[in-house]
């Protein structure tokens, strides 16, 4: 397996797949970056190196007790983009991932490595509601999160796999066994990065790095995210970055990069070849 130091000495997993312009995929909470299965291959096959790789405290990196904030987990992102040498790359993130392509922008720069950015179903602007952002969601929601991680860990991320995909009576779309590979995923995680990163991508303020953002840029979301609605998201985000595309899927849910997974791959392969 291959790894990369970040700058406190944990471990980054990451895979390297294809060859030509570098596409690097960010995956969501609380799953891996085994999530982009019905991506990273399409993506090669089209001609583009797909790089994945796991967040640190989920997966196969390493599990430190601290550092599951936005700056740290974007200067991880930048090891991982110094060690390989990635130029021209598409940064693709997948809801909490959507951070750091903000952040990492805004902190770090395209520096010419970065030329394009797309947002998926991506956990920004801003997610909680407090004084300055009345339109958020309620802190409570995220609180019960938290409390139902604590509490019982399979049984709250099995109950939340549900409503990431959308499955419910009238969806047959998602299985039982991709119900199971979610959770699969998101229990590799170590539960410490599993709450930080609940309070990281509901708290963390992206409106001054949206601004900061100079790289074409694509959005897409579900507009019938529960998950991460779009009209605190996608819809606000769009307002924000200058010149972005916001493409709404119509009645897709979080998990888009399953569900809608022919149609994604087609606009990320037209974004990045234009």
């Amino acid at each position: 397996m291959a790894f990369v130091k970040a700058a406190d000495g944990t471990e980054i997993f990451y895979k390297d797949w294809g060859s030509g312009k570098p596409v690097v995929l960010i995956h969501g909470w609380p799953v891996n970056a085994d999530m982009w299965e019905y991506q990273a291959p399409v993506l090669a096959e089209a001609g583009y190196r797909v790089v994945s790789y796991d967040r640190r405290g989920f997966g196969r990196s390493g599990q430190p007790w601290s550092g599951y904030d936005y700056d740290t987990m974007t200067d991880d992102l930048a090891a991982l983009l110094d060690e390989l040498d990635l130029r021209d790359v598409t940064l693709v993130g997948f809801s909490m991932g959507g951070g750091e392509v903000a952040r990492y922008l805004s902190r770090h720069g395209a520096k010419g490595r970065v030329s394009k950015a797309v947002l998926v179903a991506a956990a920004v602007p801003f997610l909680v509601k407090t004084a300055d952002n009345p339109d958020g969601v309620d802190r409570s929601t995220f609180d019960q999160m938290v409390d139902g991680v604590k509490a019982d860990r399979p049984h709250f991320l099995s109950g939340f796999g549900k409503q990431f995909f959308g499955a419910g009576l009238l969806n047959f779309t998602v299985t039982n066994e991709i119900l199971d590979w979610s959770l699969m995923m998101a229990l590799q995680a170590s539960p410490k990065a599993t709450v930080d990163c609940v309070r990281a991508f509901s708290e963390t303020d992206f409106r001054a790095d949206l601004a900061a953002i100079t790289v074409p840029t694509l959005i897409i979301h579900g507009d019938a995210d529960a998950t991460v609605p779009p009209e605190v998201s996608a819809r606000r985000a769009a307002t924000m970055i200058p010149g972005a595309t916001l493409v709404e899927y119509p009645g897709a849910p979080h998990g888009l990069f399953f569900t809608e997974k022919d149609r994604l791959n087609q606009d990320l392969i037209g974004f990045i070849g234009r």
